[in-house]
This record gives C-alpha cells, structure tokens and sequence, in this order.
C-alpha cells in the first residue's frame, strides 16, 4: 500500500475556485502555508490546458513543502506531473486508476457505504473518502455521519477521511470516531483568512503539535 503513514491524512484541503474571487493555486498556497498535510486539486471546470500546468505548480510547491498533492478524478495528470496520487468516485474505474498511478501513488476511493468500502480497499484503495454531513459544496455525495464514519474505520484496514460539513469546532469529533484526518472545502476556501481558517483546523485535530519533517510520499 502507497503512503502508509496515515498522519499525511490529517490535515486534507480540497481547493475550488468558487469562493471569494480565490483560485485554486490561491486556495492550495494558503494551505501550505496554514499547516495543511494534504491538499487536493479538484478543478472539474479546468481544461487540459490549464490544469496540467497547475498541478505541476502545485505537486512542486507541495513537495518542497512536505505536503502530500492529490488531483481529484485524473490519475494521468497525478501521474504526469509527479503527484502524490489522485482521488476517484465511484463512478471511475478504480483498477484503472491503479494502472495508470502505479504501486507508488496514493489512491484515495470516496465510499458511501460498509460494502462500498470493503470494495474500494479489494481495488487498491490507500485511504477511504467518507461524507460526513451535509454540504453545498458536494450536493451528490451520500452522508452517513459520525456512524458511517466510525462504522467504516472499524471494519476496513484503509485510513478513514471524512468530508463534509467539518470545521474546526467539528473537526475533532470526525477523529474521535475513527477517521484519520479530516478534509474541507469551504471551511479553508469561503473564510475570511484561509490561511488561519487552515491554522484552526490543524489546531483544532492536533497537527500543529505532530512531529516537525512531514515528507510527501
């Protein structure tokens, strides 16, 4: 399994570009700079052109950084431009994904279920995306709450995170039932400071008082 250290999971920031005039590179700089150990690029609306260009930025900012970079949905450009590995629905071939991504990248699965769950982890899954509550941000996902969340980090031998309606006044509860990081979109994106909003997560999950040196791999 690629990047067994599920402490890179901790702090997981999803960019978008729908908040406040910020962009993705805007959303995934403060983050770095905030304390995140994971950012994930999930730029739908972006095209070839200027996607690829921007993930090469962002998987070379978090690589001096020691964060780990993820692209949502394209396991070819994670691939291209040297990505820490790519998260796939599961409406996308997870197999597939796994070839292109090879044995050295992570795959993140996003899962709604037990069955959904044991399934992704038969595919290759790394680590498991669990909605948690509720959220405009993602108005296709399934939540299941803290139970879905505690119910999938019992049985599947994948590190857990939850998505979903966390902000740091939440953010520990995800943990406390068994998650292994927490990520967030408009927590990070929609406040008035992302890179504090992103200091207050790490806070609020105990990454600031992890160990110094994270590596992306």
């Amino acid at each position: 399994m690629a990047g067994a250290d599920p402490r890179v999971l901790l702090v997981y920031v999803v960019t978008s570009s729908s908040f406040r005039g910020r962009s993705h590179r805007d959303i995934a700089m403060a983050a770095i700079e905030g304390g995140a150990t994971a950012v994930q690029l999930r730029a739908p609306e972006l095209g070839d052109d200027e996607l690829r260009p921007l993930a090469a930025e962002l998987a070379s900012r978090c690589a001096d950084a020691g964060v780990v970079f993820v692209v949502n949905d394209r396991p070819d450009v994670a691939a291209a431009v040297g990505a820490g590995g790519a998260h796939v629905g599961q409406g996308d071939d997870p197999d597939a994904a796994r070839g292109v991504l090879g044995p050295d990248r992570r795959l993140g699965i996003s899962v709604g279920t037990l069955e959904e769950a044991r399934s992704a982890v038969d595919h290759g899954a790394d680590y498991l995306g669990v909605s948690v509550w509720e959220t405009s941000t993602k108005p296709e996902a399934r939540p299941g709450g803290l139970e879905l969340v505690a119910e999938i980090a019992a049985a599947t031998p994948a590190p857990v995170v939850g998505i979903g309606g966390i902000d740091p006044a939440s953010a520990p509860s995800v943990i406390a039932a068994g998650a292994a990081g927490v990520a967030v979109i408009s927590a990070v994106a929609a406040s008035n400071d992302p890179v504090d909003a992103t200091r207050a997560l790490a806070r609020a999950v105990g990454a600031d008082r992890a160990p110094s040196g994270r590596r992306a791999t």
